[in-house]
């Protein structure tokens, strides 16, 4: 695999339009410092449309791509997939994670722990075709 490659590439919604986007990409990174390092990394989502070689060239390296979305808008996965990739997981913490859309960025903190669970449940597994 390329040098500075993680194994798992996370995309991730990051959108602070809504509770749930917001937590996204904060459940992200919890769930990276959780893992060893080397097995996953976020990537840059709006690289993948401006077609960005670094990013391009990088996610083409990585053994597994997992899109994690905040509401059923699932821009994260959409992109991924308009970009020409697969996801191996995808998770949506509306569907997936039972959180409650609401229009603001605040959130109640204790919602992070299923989020960031499932970001971490999909990072270490070993079944590349699941949906968390």
């Amino acid at each position: 695999m390329a040098e500075n490659v993680p194994e798992n590439a996370l995309f991730v919604c990051f959108g602070a339009m809504s509770n749930v986007g917001m937590m996204t990409g904060l459940a992200a990174i919890e769930a990276v410092k959780q893992v060893e390092p080397g097995k996953a990394g976020i990537f840059c989502l709006g690289g993948l449309p401006t077609q960005a070689p670094t990013v391009l060239a990088k996610t083409e390296a990585v053994k597994r791509i997992i899109t994690v979305d905040g509401c059923p808008l699932n821009c994260s996965r959409k992109i991924v997939e308009q970009a020409g990739f697969t996801p191996a997981v995808t998770i949506n913490l509306v569907t997936d994670c039972g959180i409650q859309k609401k229009s603001s960025s605040q959130f109640d903190p204790a919602e992070m722990k299923p989020a960031t669970d499932a970001i971490v449940k999909a990072i270490l597994s070993s079944d590349s075709k699941q949906k968390a």
